[in-house]
């Protein structure tokens, strides 16, 4: 019933996800890659991606794949791929609507046979229990017996050039066994590093949400621990370091947890959670903790001036970096804003210099216009909240002089030495 040698592809979201996953399909096979956006789209025909996560050689390589903004496009396509956002909302629940969106634009265009892989992030049952449905509605076909569907969780992560989409193994699940075996063959003409075939795609999508949800609690552990070793006045990295030198300890940092995954995949969990009538403790104290994490280097910062006797209100400080991680543009989810948010609180005038991040899309997202460069000898304390490659190769001394002669430079990302800096997290 299906035959890898007609498959046509469509993948229909082309941001830090889609597009690195049309390309190498492209490189092969006939693909459509399909975004709402206009003006992604002409960029990409331009052969540019303002993600960076794919060069202009790399597009280039992609003789098949062509790019649209017509839905119509797709008609011809039998094999779907989403990858459009799944954010939280304003109360941190899951937020569906792109989603729901991309799978009635995809009911109108279903034929028999067709099959439709999900990568978006989502809660256990989200596939079947919400998608499934509108593809059934739109289309007025039956789901595995007219068409089928398939999961396989993304794992990108943005501005990494070592673990590209080849090289991580790809965890695939599909409706039926048959669908399974297909979409597994599918991706394993581009995964290099192999697949996982998950026996459901349940299972596929609680493997994926718990990936970042691990991720979140450790941090939220070591950030808690980060707190308690700054009341008694020890270097947390150096504790970090010591503790480290035995085999099975997990290297990681304390820091501000934002983007797309680590920062919202939790509360898509602990929703699915509270709608079975589970109240998930840990998970949610995690999220807790990790959110508090803007408000508590402001703190820090503010004693630490009053100890300078720097005045603070009215006071000028400069946060080197926006974006949620360095060497990267994305700005989603990102936690500096809300250092820049708290530091507004006690009205202090605040400069965010970030040479990675697009000022339109901070504009538009933070309502935040980042300055062209700093000013020299000109700010009380400097927040260096992303180590970008540019910030590192500044240099300590370097960045100081933006301060004026008593100033406080706060290094978030233990770029610099402690006795360096004023604080460190």
């Amino acid at each position: 019933m299906f035959n890898i040698n007609n498959i046509k592809i469509a993948v229909i979201g082309l941001g830090y996800v889609g597009l690195p996953l049309a390309v190498e399909f492209g490189k092969q096979h006939p693909v459509i890659g399909f975004d709402i956006n206009v003006n992604r789209i002409a960029s990409l025909k331009a052969g540019t991606d303002h993600t960076l996560e794919v060069s202009d050689e790399e597009l280039s390589q992609a003789s098949n794949l062509n790019y649209s903004s017509n839905i119509d496009a797709l008609k011809d396509c039998n094999f779907f791929i989403v990858t459009v956002p799944t954010p939280i909302d304003d109360y941190k629940q899951p937020d569906l609507t792109p989603l729901i969106s991309a799978s009635k634009a995809i009911g109108g265009l279903l034929k028999p046979n067709d099959i439709v892989v999900y990568e978006s992030t989502v809660y256990p049952g989200a596939t079947e229990e919400v998608c499934i449905p509108v593809l059934e509605d739109v289309s007025g076909l039956v789901y595995n017996q007219d068409f089928y569907a398939g999961y396989s969780p993304e794992r990108i992560n943005p501005g990494d050039k070592e673990h590209r989409v080849t090289n991580i193994l790809k965890v695939t699940a599909g409706s039926t066994p048959e669908v399974a075996d297909f979409v597994d063959e599918v991706y394993n003409l581009i995964i290099t590093a192999g697949t996982h075939k998950a026996p459901t795609i349940k299972v596929a999508e609680a493997a994926k949400v718990i990936e970042n949800t691990q991720r979140d609690v450790n941090i939220a552990l070591i950030n808690e621990l980060a707190v308690i070793f700054n009341k008694m006045d020890i270097d947390t990295e150096a504790v970090l370091i010591a503790a480290g030198t035995k085999w099975n300890f997990l290297p990681f940092r304390p820091g501000l947890v934002g983007g797309h995954c680590i920062g919202v995949d939790p509360y898509y969990l602990t929703h699915k959670a509270q709608a079975i009538g589970y109240n998930p403790e840990i998970i949610l104290a995690g999220r807790r903790l990790n959110d508090s994490m803007g408000e508590y280097v402001v703190t820090q910062l503010v004693k630490t001036m009053i100890k300078k006797r720097i005045q603070v209100e009215g006071a000028k400080v400069l946060v080197l970096g926006l974006s949620f991680k360095e060497n990267c543009p994305d700005v989603r989810n990102t936690k500096v804003i809300d250092i820049v948010r708290e530091l507004e609180e006690y009205n202090i005038e605040v400069d965010v210099y970030d040479p990675w991040v697009d000022s339109a899309e901070a504009q538009r997202e933070y309502n935040i216009t980042p300055v062209n460069a700093p000013l020299s000898n000109h700010y009380d304390s400097i927040i260096l909240a992303v180590a970008h490659s540019e910030f590192v190769n500044m240099g300590v001394e370097h960045i100081r002089n933006f301060g004026k002669d008593s100033h406080v430079l706060y290094d978030l990302k233990y770029v610099f030495d402690k006795d360096k800096t004023d604080i460190r997290l």
